[in-house]
This record gives C-alpha cells, sequence and structure tokens, in this order.
C-alpha cells in the first residue's frame, strides 16, 4: 500500500537513499518499506542532468517479491 512516512526510518534497500519524513513509500505485507515513486538522487551541474530512482516500483517490473524476503 502507499503510504506517506511519518519519521525517517534509514536506508532504503533498493536505492540506499536515507527513508526520510514525508517519503511517499510503499508498505509491503511483510511490513518492509521503500520509495514509491521517484526518488530524487541528484543533478549534474555541467551536464544539466538530474537523476531520479523508482526504487520498489521499477524492482516490482521484474520481481515479484520483497527485496529482504524473498521466500515470503
Amino acid at each position: 500500500s502507499e503510504d506517506v512516512l511519518s519519521k525517517d526510518a534509514g536506508e532504503c534497500a533498493i536505492c540506499l537513499e536515507e527513508l526520510q519524513q514525508g517519503d511517499t513509500i510503499a508498505r509491503l505485507p511483510c511490513l518492509c518499506i521503500y520509495h514509491k515513486g521517484q526518488v530524487f538522487l541528484g543533478m549534474h551541474i555541467k551536464f544539466q542532468e538530474v537523476a531520479f530512482i523508482c526504487c520498489i516500483d521499477e524492482w516490482f517490473e521484474v520481481n515479484r517479491s520483497c527485496p529482504e524476503h524473498p521466500s515470503d
């Protein structure tokens, strides 16, 4: 299910960025949480590029289980 994180929760196991209060997250049935939607990773000024990752959305395009609990 999709939710907004109410407090900082450590590192996302997919993108390795911090899960911060206010981030949109997906909470899986095993209660693990990951970023939901696009997460801003940074901007390269010289090339005027912005980097994003989609975490759990991209993970579920090729996997059907939790990254931390693949047998569930």
